[in-house]
């Protein structure tokens, strides 16, 4: 029988630890080829030397396992590295069929005392880096449809967070870099259907090295030998099925995943509407309609974290 993947090829940047790690292991399991991309500095904030060695290691696994895989060292934000990436897979696999953006990096800090070069950066790693593979790719698969090619496979599997969903108060740069790549995705979505080509994104929630002071005692496995509820094998499984042919149906979505639980989060939805009684609306008439809406909520009712999320210590 054959592999849900097989006969295709992937990339995964940020794919030397933790998250990335995890999909391409799955993706080489579901039997695509992958070219494993990694900048490999060993600061979360980006920081140190850049090295060869995670992609490498990571790219050594899978071929341990009989599967296909290079490593490629390169930065992602930077807009000819990610031309290079995609131009590698397509020189070493003949085409490109699956791309998942997973390189990030954290420079938190609150709001009134972040600088520009903190938020510029994570910004540039997260946002732009999403945007510099997916325009590559994107040509890559347009041009093979221009050219006549029939029955062209796209996936892109982009990775957001629930930061964006709940907010994040000491994370203003990566919430709001994690928000510009649901609207990336979306946009991509739409802009690539015509050409075979689905594009979705993911809220994954996940124990890795950028994330475990965040989870340090939530969900902590409850016997030697468990599973964690947040190591990153739960989140795989998801980004192997998005990438497969039977997601075909599946496009322009955002999925919470972890911890055995997969949640399709729908689109805004409006949650009260006023209309002027007038011509146009004043201050007083808006004072009266909103000012009683917001007063009959629960007293500090915010969109927590905690909340949200759904988190519990121990």
């Amino acid at each position: 029988m054959s592999l849900p993947l097989e006969g295709l090829s992937a990339i995964v940047t940020g794919a030397g630890r933790g998250l990335g790690r995890a999909e391409a292991l799955e993706l080489a399991r579901l039997g695509a080829a992958v070219v494993v991309n990694d900048y490999g500095q060993p600061g979360r904030d980006g920081s140190g030397a850049a090295s060869a060695a995670p992609a490498e290691e990571v790219a050594a696994e899978i071929r341990a396992t009989g599967g296909t895989a290079i490593a490629h060292l390169g930065d992602i934000a930077d807009f000819e590295t990610a031309r290079s990436l995609i131009d590698l897979a397509v020189a070493e696999f003949g085409k490109l069929d699956i791309l998942v953006n997973n390189a990030g990096i954290l420079r938190d800090r609150m709001v009134f005392s972040m600088s520009e070069e903190e938020w510029d950066s994570v910004i540039r790693v997260h946002l732009k880096g999403h945007f510099n593979s997916t325009h590559f790719a994107a040509v890559h698969w347009r041009t093979r449809a221009k050219a006549g090619e029939s029955g062209v496979y796209g996936r892109i599997v982009n990775t957001s967070s629930e930061a964006f969903l709940a907010g994040s108060a000491g994370q203003p740069n990566y919430a709001a870099a994690k928000g510009g790549i649901v609207g990336l995705t979306t946009s991509s979505a739409l802009a690539l259907a015509r050409y075979g080509v689905t594009a979705n994104a993911i809220c994954p929630r996940a124990r890795t090295r950028m994330t475990e002071d965040v989870f340090a005692g939530f969900a902590e496995p409850t016997a030697e030998g468990d599973l964690d509820p947040l190591s990153p094998e739960h989140v795989a499984p998801l980004v192997g099925y998005l990438a497969s042919p039977a997601a075909a149906g599946v496009n322009g979505q955002l999925l919470v995943v972890h911890g055995g639980m997969v949640a399709i989060v729908d689109r805004p939805k409006v949650a009260a509407k006023f209309d002027t009684a007038k011509e146009a609306f004043t201050y007083e008439e808006l004072d009266g309609l909103l000012t009683p809406h917001y007063a009959a909520r629960p007293a500090g009712e915010t969109f927590a974290a905690s909340e949200v999320l759904g988190l519990k210590k121990g």
